[in-house]
This record gives structure tokens, C-alpha cells and sequence, in this order.
């Protein structure tokens, strides 16, 4: 049960029965009437808007709607207290029985609490990571893959069918590179002395097995042919290769793509998507012949006017006009961006979810104006960007890589901290906020280590249950048993906290899944889990408190559901995050 919407909806009643009663206007609407959990917690359990919304729409004053909202609301039985604070805030308080009914509520949908229809099923195309197919993926793609995949796993949750995305950039410069580089280490494979890789190429040692595949497969036969002969046999077997590693990367991850989309698949096989983007952009009167403003920063030696095809951007929010064809015809890299996302909106996708690393800031707003342009404006398209992360051993900086030799890759910072670790705390900041991230923190037992602190809690949550049936012989802690448990006997207030604190999950959910953050999972399970820390620290002061009540199995029972609830909702939480919930901990 998501409390804030059961709340919403006892408010809409009673705004009915006032509406009923003359008390409010007959024709008013209810629009904008919310429910949320107060800031502060000495102000109830839920708070609503109600008498501030609607104020101006009655031509009341917002206490007065307030009051007579509160005697309405008071009558129910679930409530203990309603009370109007400040301007026409009424502040609610539910009895203790509903927090303990709720506990049977969660452990009755299993998995599935939490789980929300905001999608309604509506496909969502979130692409993420699309790294270059020309070397191992460094520790700012990490970000960015696994925000992507937590928040596509989220969107799922949350009633969205999502296509998780790559887009592979197998066309354009960046692969001229990579084949120079690869065709260097295969006559290095066949006993050439290369000497220091010159600058330009590529120098990580990555490329040595593609080198050695090669020299294997063809011998000396590549050295024999014309460049313009040996470049696509190449071609083909570096990215081929490349493409292996980075998916042995992600799946250390444990990060699957639905699709792996070739950007060079856009002008093959007898298409032009690019030119039918174009085209399609033409036919609605936004491409033109046109010269482009002076950039800032280029004086008169460095900036020579010519005319481009350009695309109207700015008629979509964007600074200036892009241009998609350079003087001598040949597309520009946006105009490849354009016909990708032409692609995706023919798949008939109607959510775009990019994820972008902070390199890309600058994209944006022509990616808007391109996917606006394209959709009429119907296509419901976001943009999300991964800041950097700063890696630290023990406070100092760590920066170079031997096996890339410019950079930490993705797959060092996994083998030495381990996945958890990795995906936890790069979701453990907004994606939008640079993070550091030390090796000897994600690693340490402490309070300070958010995702061991989580994790604990999960198995200090399944100790619980260990420990129980040896307290009392033959306690039957199976999921019947605990639905008939005497949760009446969950009083304190510690306890009922706790259950508030699970209450919210649903909202949490759906919160998140709205505005692509699921940063906020990372954050509300550290939260649960420092309920339970701290709740299970009380009973150590006070015995009556200890969720194993010597003496007293039918208390017992009533604290186990409540840790089987927490248990579920810590499980279900890290499950989203791509997280494992373990049972033990060392």
C-alpha cells in the first residue's frame, strides 16, 4: 500500500463530503491536492496541501477550509490526531495499529511491494555507457553504467518496458585511430621492433591481443596488401575485439544491453537513416543553406565563413543553429546523432533516456532540439549526465593505469573492491555531482561505508531469524506464521518508526522513477538500515526492546514480521540498485 496515496484518497473523500455539504464550491476541482511526509517529524506522519490549493479556487481563507477538513478527517478511525498548522497545513497522525497493519500489507505483496504502474507499459529506450570501441572502458564510464542500469531497472519497477541501449561509435575518427594503432601491434606480433608508440595512436597494451589475433589469422599477408585492403580486415577484428572487452567489463558489472547498436549500421545494407532525418527535418521547413555566427574566441586569422547545411536548433531552445553537412558534403557528427534517434523514435519508442558523461555538457541542448524537431515535440526525452569521479587510495590521488596506460579502467577498480562496492557507491551521490570515490573507505566495516552499512543491515536482519529458532524450539517462521502474527504488540516507538520508514518505499519509488534519481534508493536504504541499526543497539541498553523477547514467543513473532518486512524491502531496494542482499557477513 503506498500510505500517501491511501491518504490522498481520504482526502479527496472528505473534500467530496465537503463539496456535498455546500461547505465547498459545487464545481471545484481537486487539482494539485497532494500528500507528503512532513520535514519535520513532530508534525505527524503525513502532511497535506489541501486548504492552501484550493484557498483561491473557494475564495476561502486557507485555515478556515483547513478546519473543517480536519473535523472530516478526524472521524476516521486510522487517525489518531489532525491538526492545521501554519498557514493551512493539516498535519496527520495515524494510530498505532495502522503502522502494524501495514506491516501484513507488505509482507502480502512479497516482491511486488513497492512496485508501481507509473509507466503504464509505455516503451523506454534508455541508452547509457555507448564508450568508444577503441579501448577498456575507464572509471567515469563505470558512472555511467551503472546509473543506467540502476535507473533502467528502476523504470522497469516502476511499470516502463525498457530497451537498454548501446550505441556502439564504430564510424568517425576515433576508429581511423584504433585501426593504426592495431595494425602497429600486429607487425610488433610478427617481430617488428615499433619502438615508442607515436603520439596520436593509441599506447595501452590492450592492443596487444588484438595484434596477436591478427598476426595468427593472416601471417604476413597483411603487411603484403595495400592499406586500402588491410584497413577493413583490421577494422572489423579491432572492433570486433574491442567490443568483447568492453562487454567482459560490463558484465563484471553485471551489466547486460538489451541492444548494441552500430553506428555505422546507419548508412548500410542499401540506408540512409541519417538522410532520411534529414529529409524529414527539410519537409518540415528546418534545414537550410546558411553561413554560421563567428564562435567566441576566434579572432579573424583563425575563422574562415562558408556556407553549411544547417538545422534550425534554435527554433527548439537551442544557442545557435547546428550544422549537419560540412562544405564538401559529408555529414557532421550531430547529423549521425540526429539519424540514431530518428531510428529510435521509428522503433516507436516514446521515452528517450540518455545518460551522458560530463564531456558531453555542451551536447544537450542541440540533442533536444533534434529529438523535439524530429518528434513534433510528442517524445518524451531526457537527458542525464554523470560527472567525474575522482579515484583516492588512502586520501591520495590515484591516476594512471598499466594497462591502459592513460587511465584507471573500469575493470581495476572492480577486481580490487569487488561489484558491490563499485555500483553502491557510484549511485551513492546525484549523478550531476562530481565523486570521489577511495578505495580504503568502500572497503572499510563501518557506519561511514554506506554500502557495507546497508548490506549488514540485511544480514543482521537474517541473523535475526538464525537466532530465533534457536531461542525458542520450534518457532514457526515460516511467511503464514508471520501474517498471524499479534502485531498490536509493535508499541514502540522505535519500532513504529521503523515501519514509517518502510511505508514510504512506494512513494520512494515512484519519486525516483519520475525524476530518473536512482540516487534516492541509495540514499532511503541507508536510512532504513540506520533504523534497524539503531533499533537493534536499543535493545542491547534495554532488554524489553531486543527483537528476540526472552520468555515471549508471541512478541517475538510480531518483531519478526517486522524484520521480515524490513528484510524484504532492504532486498528489493538493493535488487533495483543491482546490489546483492547477503544473509552473512564476515
Amino acid at each position: 500500500m503506498d500510505v500517501f496515496a491511501h491518504v490522498e484518497g481520504l482526502i479527496r473523500t472528505a473534500l467530496e463530503s465537503m463539496k456535498a455539504d455546500g461547505e465547498l464550491p459545487a464545481g471545484i476541482d481537486f487539482a494539485g491536492v497532494e500528500a507528503e511526509a512532513p520535514r519535520d517529524k513532530g508534525h505527524g506522519d503525513v502532511a497535506t496541501n489541501a486548504a492552501l490549493v484550493l484557498a483561491k479556487k473557494a475564495k476561502m481563507k486557507p485555515r478556515d477550509i483547513a478546519e473543517k477538513l480536519k473535523e472530516r478527517i478526524e472521524a476516521n478511525d486510522e487517525i489518531e490526531k489532525a491538526e492545521v498548522a501554519g498557514p493551512g497545513f493539516l498535519n496527520l497522525t495515524f494510530q498505532p495499529e495502522f503502522w502494524q497493519a501495514l506491516v501484513l500489507s507488505i509482507l502480502g505483496s512479497g516482491p511486488d511491494y513497492g512496485r508501481a504502474n507509473l509507466g503504464g507499459g509505455a516503451k523506454m529506450n534508455v541508452e547509457y555507457v555507448s564508450a568508444n570501441p577503441t579501448g577498456p572502458m575507464h572509471v567515469g564510464h563505470c558512472r555511467g553504467a551503472v546509473f543506467g542500469d540502476a535507473l533502467a531497472r528502476l523504470l522497469e519497477f516502476a511499470g516502463y518496458d525498457v530497451t537498454r541501449e548501446y550505441y556502439i561509435n564504430d564510424a568517425g575518427g576515433q576508429i581511423d585511430v584504433l585501426v593504426r594503432s592495431a595494425f602497429l601491434r600486429y607487425q610488433e606480433a610478427l617481430g617488428v621492433e615499433i619502438g615508442e608508440i607515436p603520439e596520436g595512436l593509441y599506447p595501452g597494451d590492450y592492443l596487444k591481443p588484438v595484434g596477436a589475433a591478427l598476426a595468427e589469422q593472416y601471417g604476413e599477408a597483411l603487411v603484403q596488401l595495400d592499406e586500402a585492403e588491410w584497413v577493413p580486415i583490421v577494422r572489423a577484428k579491432a572492433i570486433e575485439m574491442m567490443m568483447v572487452m568492453i562487454r567482459e567489463d560490463l558484465a563484471a558489472l553485471n551489466i547486460n544491453h538489451d541492444v548494441f547498436f552500430s553506428e555505422a549500421s546507419l548508412q548500410a545494407n542499401g540506408r540512409d537513416r541519417i538522410r532520411e532525418a534529414i529529409d524529414a527535418l527539410r519537409e518540415k521547413g528546418l534545414i537550410y543553406q546558411g553561413v554560421l555566427p563567428r564562435p567566441k574566441g576566434h579572432d579573424d586569422g583563425d575563422w574562415e565563413e562558408r556556407e553549411q547545411t544547417l538545422f534550425r536548433s534554435t527554433e527548439f531552445g537551442d544557442d545557435v543553429d547546428r550544422a549537419i553537412a560540412k562544405s564538401d558534403g559529408s555529414y557532421t557528427y550531430f547529423a549521425g546523432d540526429i539519424g540514431y534517434h530518428y531510428d529510435k523514435l521509428l522503433r516507436g519508442f516514446t521515452h528517450l533516456i540518455n545518460v551522458f558523461g560530463a564531456d558531453h555538457i555542451g551536447y544537450i541542448k542541440r540533442m533536444w532540439s533534434a529529438v523535439a524537431a524530429l518528434s513534433d515535440g510528442k517524445a518524451d526525452f531526457d537527458i542525464k549526465v554523470c560527472q567525474m569521479v575522482r579515484l583516492f587510495r588512502a586520501g591520495e590521488p590515484v591516476r594512471m593505469s598499466k594497462r591502459a596506460g592513460t587511465f584507471v579502467t573500469l575493470r581495476e577498480v572492480v577486481d580490487e573492491v569487488g561489484r558491490d562496492p563499485v555500483r553502491f557507491m557510484m549511485l551513492y551521490r546525484k549523478n550531476d555531482a562530481s565523486l570521489d570515490f577511495d578505495f580504503a573507505k568502500v572497503t572499510e566495516q563501518s557506519k561511514d561505508n554506506p554500502v557495507f552499512y546497508v548490506q549488514y543491515a540485511h544480514a543482521r536482519a537474517s541473523s535475526v531469524f538464525r537466532n530465533a529458532v534457536e531461542a525458542f524450539e520450534g518457532l514457526d517462521t515460516s511467511l503464514e506464521a508471520l501474517r498471524a502474527a499479534d502485531l498490536s504488540k509493535l508499541k514502540d516507538a522505535g519500532e513504529i518508526e521503523l515501519i514509517r520508514l518502510l511505508a514510504g518505499y512506494p512513494r520512494l519509488v515512484e519519486g525516483a522513477a519520475r525524476a530518473h534519481e536512482p540516487h534516492r534508493l541509495a540514499f532511503y536504504l541507508y536510512e532504513v538500515a540506520s533504523a534497524l541499526h539503531t533499533q537493534w543497539a536499543r535493545g542491547n541498553d534495554s532488554p524489553q526492546l531486543r527483537f528476540i523477547a526472552q520468555g515471549d514467543e508471541g512478541l517475538t513473532i510480531a518483531r519478526l514480521a517486522m524484520i521480515s518486512a524490513t528484510r524484504q524491502v532492504i532486498s528489493s531496494g538493493l535488487d533495483l540498485l543491482g546490489v546483492e542482499a547477503p544473509d552473512t557477513m564476515r
